[in-house]
């Protein structure tokens, strides 16, 4: 039996209340206590009282592609753990190969793998792939690395520090030198007054930043293809394109940031390749194991995988010298591979694009219903709304609103995302990412649920 069992619920639920440090919640809500969950089957997850939930945020922060309950990925986890559980990178392994051939499939132009344990990480790997370049192609100079405003890059501090994000970085520097940060392209809250080819000029507000700093100096741009945690906002036409060719104008690498569009989250494997684009880094976390083991990887292209060996006998130190210790635990290439097989073999990919065009339509007629929502937008399975005053001003509402609708649907048994303290006043955005095995009859669900959480939110705004 398992060592779990053998505590009441009173003594689980006390042990958490006491003893764990929940991420992003302030101890203030944790005293109170938070709920304890204990199963979950394909969108369904029930907590330590019995109660169930729909979840509509994949894990809480678009993890779990696939759903709960997979038996055919922990049984290819349990096989592989008794055969060989972990050796070092290093060396090579079985899964580690036949998975980094697979995802190459299905990304052309890219051709190897690194891997490590989380999404930050890969970033990292990212980060230091460019440096490293800059010391053995341009004498250390072309060194720095431009990040978009309102992107998330991830929680260690070269992470924090490429990261678009007030109240995310707030308390948390001094930061990495040489990370500089460009204008948004958010279309909604547009920087110009006239919007006609918005995403070209949004993009050469980030050449106006090269050009700045120098093309000289900067070695890397990273971005979001579709920023998730900073507001589900879409890349305007043309924007990514333009951002692409500036990018090869300055001899900048262009480095995309697939944690959680990746896997099948946007309708297509990844979020990139919604726009004819040819990146030469991807990193990616969250859906490559939807959660099963803790997996990440840096892709490359074979030119930045060249760029990092040793280029001549005295050059002892040219390659690529880093290592990731959980990215030799072979649970995760594994639990990847069984992944990949689910979404191929269901059809998952052209499910997230049809479920996700059904939610958006159910999302543009409450936005019809309810003037706080400002606007809708999203791509397959990853889908936000935005709250304001009122439409003309655009002005954000206060994040409680935000948070009271997050509260009364979680009470009525739907789990959805918020934006959550990482702006000064952009705390207003509510995001639906649903696994992509969700069905017609639960976005459906979704749709109700939130429509009874704006018109309970509507008449407690009336009588207050």
């Amino acid at each position: 039996m398992s060592l779990i069992n053998e505590y009441t619920n009173h003594e689980i639920k006390t042990f958490d209340k006491d003893h764990v440090w929940h991420h992003l919640t302030p101890g203030s809500a944790a005293d109170n206590g938070l709920p304890v969950f204990v199963k979950g089957q394909g969108l369904d997850l029930w907590d330590i009282d019995g109660n169930q939930y729909l979840d509509a945020s994949a894990g809480g922060v678009w993890v779990t592609n696939t759903g709960y309950g997979r038996k055919e990925i922990v049984d290819a986890i349990s096989e592989q753990l008794l055969d060989l559980n972990f050796f070092a990178s290093a060396m090579g392994n079985k899964p580690a190969a036949i998975f980094a051939s697979h995802l190459i499939d299905k990304m052309p132009g890219m051709n190897r793998v690194f891997y490590s344990s989380s999404g930050s990480e890969a970033n990292e790997k990212a980060f230091k792939m460019v440096r490293q370049i800059s010391h053995k192609k341009y004498a250390g100079k072309k060194s720095k690395i431009l990040y978009r405003e309102r992107d998330y890059h991830g929680t260690t501090i070269a992470a924090l520090s490429a990261t678009g994000q007030s109240q995310r970085r707030d308390q948390f520097g001094p930061f990495v030198p040489d990370f500089v940060e460009f204008p948004h392209c958010f279309e909604y809250r547009s920087q110009f007054e006239e919007t006609v080819d918005y995403g070209v000029k949004a993009a050469q507000l980030m050449e106006d930043v090269i050009l700045q700093e120098g093309p000289d100096t900067v070695g890397a741009v990273i971005i979001e293809p579709i920023t998730a945690g900073g507001g589900i906002i879409t890349p305007p036409e043309g924007y990514l394109k333009a951002v692409e060719q500036i990018c090869k104008k300055h001899n900048v690498l262009l480095i995309l940031d697939e944690v959680v569009c990746g896997l099948g989250r946007t309708g297509k494997w990844f979020g990139y390749q919604h726009y004819d684009i040819q990146p030469d880094i991807v990193t990616m976390a969250k859906g490559v194991a939807s959660g099963y083991a803790a997996i990440s990887c840096t892709v490359t292209t074979e030119a930045v995988y060249k760029d990092l060996q040793e280029s001549d006998n005295t050059d002892k130190l040219g390659y690529f010298r880093d290592i990731s210790t959980y990215g030799g635990c072979l649970a995760g290439p594994a639990a990847a591979i069984a992944n990949m097989n689910i979404i191929e073999k269901e059809n998952l990919i052209e499910n997230s694009a049809k479920m996700g065009d059904l939610l958006l339509v159910g999302l543009q007629e409450l936005k019809t219903k309810y003037p706080i929502i400002g606007d809708v937008r999203g791509k397959g399975l990853l889908v936000g709304i935005e709250l304001v005053t009122d439409s003309t001003s655009k002005q954000p509402v206060d994040e409680t609103l935000a948070i009271s609708i997050f509260a009364k649907c979680k009470q009525a048994g739907l789990l959805i995302g918020r934006t959550n303290r990482s702006f000064a006043e952009f705390n207003n955005i509510l995001n639906m990412s649903p696994a992509l095995c969700v069905t017609e009859a639960q976005i459906q669900q979704i749709l109700t649920t939130l429509d009874q959480a704006f018109s309970d939110l509507t008449v407690d705004l009336t009588q207050a």
